[in-house]
């Protein structure tokens, strides 16, 4: 494996991706990795998964129902753990000596 080529192309995809998270599809590898699950990740991880056959671009619609599945999930997620989040204050105490 030529090590220049692979990083040189892992910035042509990087350059050709969106500025910011970019929402990738995995893909079937032989290692297990499993097809369809999307994720958001930064331009230079999404591009390294590209190039290594791991991963592709989302698609718009694939884009839109991962944005509308975190919002549903982060929803769940605070009203699960609203009601059970407690407040504590630190208050100060002396010892023996009269000291804090």
């Amino acid at each position: 494996m030529d090590v220049k080529a692979y990083y040189q192309k892992i910035r042509e995809v990087e350059n050709q991706l969106p500025a910011g998270e970019v929402v990738i599809v995995s893909l079937d590898t032989p290692d297990g990795g499993r097809a369809g699950r999307a994720m958001e990740a930064d331009r230079r991880l999404a591009a390294k998964m590209i190039v290594d056959g791991r991963a592709r671009v989302a698609t718009p619609e694939e884009v839109e129902a991962f944005r509308k599945s975190e919002g549903t999930a982060q929803a769940e997620l605070f009203a699960r753990t609203s009601p059970s989040r407690m407040s504590f204050s630190l208050a100060k105490t002396e010892d023996r000596n009269g000291t804090v």
